[in-house]
């Protein structure tokens, strides 16, 4: 999608997200690390809820032979499925991709006759 600069990535406080390495890879994207504070879960609650139901649909029920597996797997998992197919109860139970799509929904005319 090549996103401007300023997308914000959420994370939590993970070590590899804390990673100089990390953290250097978003600020060479243009792209803003959020971390959740320390003990609070529920600053990122939607990644975390991602993160969950990618492990508990897709990965724990997987046995990868190699990291590339993994990878083509999980890729799949997202642009296939979770993107596409899979029914979000926050997007009125639409896909993301299907969302995105509908047209904008029209605000309702008001009469400027007082």
């Amino acid at each position: 999608r090549q996103p401007p600069a300023g997308l914000v990535v959420h994370s939590d406080r993970g070590s590899q997200y804390a990673s100089e390495a990390y953290r250097t890879l978003l600020s060479r994207h243009g792209l803003l690390l959020s971390m959740s504070r320390k003990g609070n879960c529920w600053d990122n609650a939607v990644m975390e809820r991602f993160f969950l139901n990618l492990k508990m649909e897709r990965v724990w029920q997987a046995d990868y032979a190699n990291q590339a597996e993994a990878m083509a797997d999980i890729a799949d998992y997202i642009v296939g499925f979770y993107n596409n197919v899979r029914l979000h109860s926050s997007l009125g139970y639409m896909p993301p991709t299907r969302y995105e799509r509908r047209p904008p929904i029209q605000p309702i005319a008001v009469s400027e006759i007082i």
